[in-house]
């Protein structure tokens, strides 16, 4: 069997193989790579792997897409093995029954978020290509982060050769937490860069320098974020791990499952949508988002506006334009890539996209959605610490009240725990006074130095402090 390949969500760039999209990030053409077929899995081929371990179900759902032309078979495996192995539970991302529903804990990982799934497989990817022939064995990764893929993309990337790490991110709009775990990590290669402004700010500052192809080209630039397609590929693993698990219930044998999924750049849950495609017995996928609302409006009005950032309580969601949204945005344009070019070429033009009549339908019927502000995010986090003895991290509260809102309460309803609630105690406080002891890991990082540099909003000023620090980096190895 041959890899499925990829094509630019815009057109300009058709059936790249699995190797360069990953290594590319964003298409040249300012889209995103989408596979030109999805793989499908049958009911009893997803039987089969019932009884497999995490690590193994990984390697059957990513080898439908990566083939021995991309990565040998033993390969594969020792990525995916590798990569699950730097997880803390040996289920790698457990489902346990709260509340009359299930939860998938997500935040057993290095930075105890649910990016380090994807960001632990990326990472290895990246070594792997660059033993193997890419850009020369040199490769520099620019990433944007609003909390939780900064920190992830430095642990999974932090001293592998070759590779020099630059994380910008929103001066004072991340927790502490999160901003420790990035700004204490000591290796050579990783640079922290805090910038005056928004996630949205950030990000913009990314995708500018992927569409400067001499700077791209020079710098040999690679992505992190979820614009980078091998983040939505490996998050899909624990849809299918979590189904399974749910279905472990003999009651639940023949139901299908749904998820409510606490929703920023909308990668999480876009793996959810291409499982469901792919065959998975998805039932119900609830966009769950903060006082950011553009995707709650969107599948409840079909108005998909840019509006300024609402700082929260939920850092990680507080985004105004979804990166990946634009991936759905090409399935529901009926993959057809002139269309999706041309809604994009008029959002960022007018900062509006409107959908209506049967196109809103179709969304309606591929999603649902419901939107928690503070007072009903706290209120669930309280509610949960005192009814059950268990907490949720903000974000993962959010997700929580989306299926209170919509009436999914129900054994066959997965919420997903996309991190641990001690990143963010100064939001977990004011609805639980008495924080039960953080983890260890977490905790000492209050006492570890830090190391971050400062830079203005401004492309030249970023893409300049990147040369100045991979030129430093590649003379001291030399020296």
């Amino acid at each position: 069997m041959v890899s499925v390949t990829y094509s630019s969500t815009r057109g300009g760039q058709k059936n790249l193989d699995f190797r360069t999209v990953v290594m590319t990030g964003l298409a040249h053409d300012r889209g995103l790579f989408v596979p030109d077929s999805l793989p499908t899995v049958s009911m009893d081929e997803l039987e089969s792997w019932r009884s497999l371990s995490y690590p193994d179900l990984a390697v059957k759902v990513i080898s439908k897409f990566v083939q021995e032309d991309q990565v040998p078979a033993e390969k594969l495996a020792d990525i995916i093995k590798r990569s699950c192995a730097a997880f803390r539970h040996e289920d790698v991302t457990p489902v346990i029954k709260v509340g009359g529903h299930q939860v998938l804990e997500l935040f057993h990982g290095p930075t105890f978020a649910f990016k380090d799934v994807a960001l632990q497989m990326l990472g290895n990817f990246f070594e792997y290509f660059l033993q193997t022939g890419s850009n020369g064995g040199r490769l520099a990764v620019l990433g944007a982060t609003s909390g939780d893929t900064g920190s992830a993309a430095i642990y999974g990337l932090r001293g592998k050769k070759g590779i020099d790490c630059i994380i910008l991110f929103p001066r004072g709009r991340v927790s502490p937490i999160q901003e420790r775990q990035m700004t204490t990590v000591e290796d050579s290669n990783i640079h922290c860069v805090a910038v005056e402004g928004t996630f949205d700010d950030c990000q913009d500052l990314v995708k500018a320098s992927f569409n400067s192809p001499e700077f791209r080209d020079r710098v040999k630039l690679g992505a992190v974020n979820s614009i980078n397609w091998c983040r939505v590929l490996a998050q899909t693993t624990y849809y299918f791990w979590s189904y399974l698990r749910v279905t472990d219930d003999s009651a639940l044998k023949n139901e299908k499952v749904g998820y409510s999924v606490p929703t920023g750049n909308f990668g999480d849950i876009l793996a959810g949508f291409y499982a469901k495609k792919m065959g998975l017995p998805v039932g119900k996928l609830i966009v769950a988002t903060n006082e950011n609302d553009i995707l709650h409006r969107f599948f409840t009005k079909g108005e998909y506006h840019r509006e300024a950032i609402a700082k929260s309580i939920s850092p990680s969601m507080d985004i105004c334009v979804s990166s990946n949204f634009e991936r759905y945005l090409f399935n529901l344009a009926g993959n057809d890539a002139s269309k999706l070019a041309g809604w994009m070429k008029d959002f960022e033009t007018t900062k509006k996209l409107d959908i209506s009549g049967d196109l809103l339908l179709q969304a309606q019927a591929d999603f649902s959605s419901a939107r928690a502000d503070t007072a009903m995010t706290l209120e669930v986090i309280k509610d949960y610490n005192d009814k059950h003895g268990y907490m949720l991290c903000p974000h993962s509260a959010v997700g929580v009240s989306a299926i209170q809102q919509t009436a999914d309460v129900n054994p066959s309803m997965v919420c997903l725990a996309t991190a641990h609630e001690a990143k963010f105690p100064a939001a977990v406080k004011q609805a639980v006074p008495e924080l039960p002891t953080p983890p260890k890991e977490l905790n000492c990082l209050l006492e570890l130095p830090t190391r971050v540099s400062n830079c203005e909003n401004d492309l030249k000023a970023v893409q300049d402090f990147m040369e100045k620090r991979i030129a430093e980096r590649v003379a001291s190895e030399a020296a």
